[in-house]
């Protein structure tokens, strides 16, 4: 899809009366479209098909695909890309749903993790989550729970080139206003790809969703940058890609501060042109600058 076609899908223009002091205009804006997601799994049980609709997200249309496989890899639910055998928009007879919902169909003799989505596997902190317990949850759920931590080493000045990087890569950003970016780099800080969304974990979720389809899982080599805060879920996708570095412009909160650290992931966070804050450092990770 080229770029010009995914931003007619992403955004939409509309008129606004803009008030600056006492003058009001009326003027052109750009919105980040918001739609529904539908995503729908087909397997084989006991040999015969079973088509079962998995999650409703809202998200930016574009993608699709990225977001939905990336969900179902964070969520446990599909853990090694072979086991796809297709993924396609379903067509609905309403012309106002076409592509709002996307089939992901298994080759026989995969079976899907269920059982993790139906304990709400990935839930928000605000939802009244228990810390503990869903930290040791995504320790044992990972599929790189068992890899063994590599040696990574940045420099500093790598770090602080990032958020212009990722400023000059997010289109839709400096569009709206209102789109959230996850960006991976590799650790001499060149820009892998970006995706955006309306929704910070559905903008990760496209991230990990298209390293899925590349082959490139885990992520114990790259770094990953956030547009925004970082939060306990966002922590946990990344975790469950085995990124080593996790890095955002914002704030983390205390839940994801506590499970970086049990997952020895090395967390920055208000990350900029000449500063950033560590709030926990991998026992492989090493920190260059220009003064070592």
């Amino acid at each position: 899809m080229e770029i010009k076609d995914l931003e007619s899908i992403s955004i939409k223009n509309k008129l606004i009366q803009k008030v600056n002091g006492t003058q009001i205009s009326v003027q052109e804006d750009v919105l980040s479209i918001e739609e529904p997601l539908e995503i729908r799994l087909k397997y084989y049980q006991n040999q015969e098909v079973v088509t079962q609709n998995i999650s409703v997200t809202m998200r930016t249309p574009g993608n699709d695909f990225n977001l939905t496989l990336g969900f179902l890899f964070t969520e446990g639910i599909i853990t090694e890309y072979e086991a796809i055998q297709g993924v396609f928009h379903v067509e609905k007879n309403c012309a106002l749903q076409k592509n709002n919902s996307v089939q992901v169909e298994l080759k026989e003799g995969f079976t899907p993790q269920l059982m993790q989505a139906d304990r709400n596997f990935y839930t928000t902190s605000s939802c009244g989550v228990c810390g503990k317990s869903s930290i040791e949850a995504i320790k044992t759920v990972s599929p790189f729970k068992e890899l063994a931590p590599t040696p990574i080493t940045i420099s500093s000045e790598i770090l602080y080139q990032l958020p212009q990087k990722l400023r000059e890569a997010q289109s839709d950003f400096s569009n709206t206003g209102g789109i959230h970016a996850s960006a991976l780099f590799r650790i001499d800080g060149e820009l892998l790809f970006i995706q955006e969304d309306v929704g910070r974990h559905n903008a990760l979720d496209k991230l990990i969703g298209k390293a899925f389809t590349k082959v490139l899982l885990p992520l114990n080599q790259h770094i990953l940058l956030l547009s925004g805060r970082i939060s306990f879920e966002l922590v946990q996708k990344a975790a469950m890609a085995g990124i080593a570095v996790v890095a955002a412009i914002g704030a983390p909160s205390s839940l994801a501060v506590e499970l970086a650290t049990e997952c020895n992931i090395t967390l920055i966070g208000f990350l900029n042109e000449n500063r950033f804050n560590i709030y926990c450092q991998s026992s492989t990770f090493n920190l260059e600058t220009t003064e070592n």
